[in-house]
């Protein structure tokens, strides 16, 4: 009887160090948002690489000069963007690592190429 009650015991505080660590890390995510103005396929310098941590919610607001394809690696993640229309790309930070994000287009043969990140977002463990 003892030993059910100890395991027990061990299972409820066990369950209560994982609420406890999900909320605190919940209570520490926070919305990021950045706004990215892309003009002749280039964003200012300022914003070339963007830094958050893991469990923050970036919301990435975009304009373009010209239609575009943006795909942010790692998250799989993929818009349409078209001038006059600002588009979110909304995301949150779960993998820690660098992420670029690059403009898909096609080029003149008609094959699929990719130029060098538009914009690298840095995600932190928390």
């Amino acid at each position: 009887m003892f030993a059910v009650a100890l395991v027990l015991a061990r299972a409820t505080v066990a369950l209560l160090l994982i609420a406890t660590s999900s909320a605190f890390l919940g209570a520490m995510a926070t919305e990021l948002t950045f706004d990215l103005n892309v003009e002749h396929n280039r964003v200012p310098d300022n914003v070339r690489l963007i830094r958050v941590k893991a469990g923050d919610v970036v919301k990435l607001r975009w304009t373009t000069d010209q239609p575009l394809v943006l795909h942010l690696h790692g998250y799989d993640i993929e818009r349409r963007i078209e001038p006059g229309t600002p588009t979110e790309l909304i995301f949150t930070a779960y993998a820690t690592g660098r992420f670029p994000i690059h403009v898909h287009a096609l080029g003149v043969d008609g094959q699929a190429r990719e130029e060098a990140p538009l914009v690298n977002i840095e995600v932190y463990p928390q």
